[in-house]
């Protein structure tokens, strides 16, 4: 990981408008890029997740970079109404 993969990581977790999943997955990745290179395990036990989300996003970040970490688009119908609509 270069010096400013790892800034931008770090930007998006400490700021307070990031979403926290994103955050949470930038997390994940940093763990992962230590100098002691943890395993999945490990880094899941600190985490408090499952070595397979921690696999998951250390693939995603490997082969996308950043935009790896976003939320996927979501398969089925999309919505038919707005709510803003409602009101």
């Amino acid at each position: 990981m270069t010096d400013e993969q790892r800034q931008q990581l770090e930007a998006l977790v400490r700021a307070g408008s990031t979403p926290q999943a994103l955050a949470f997955r930038a997390r994940v990745v940093l763990r992962a890029a230590e100098p002691d290179c943890p395993p999945n395990l490990q880094v899941a036990a600190e985490l408090d997740c499952d070595r397979h989300t921690v696999a998951h996003w250390r693939v995603r970040y490997l082969e996308q970079g950043l935009a790896g970490l976003q939320d996927a688009p979501r398969s089925g119908r999309p919505r038919s109404f707005s709510p803003l609509g409602m009101c």
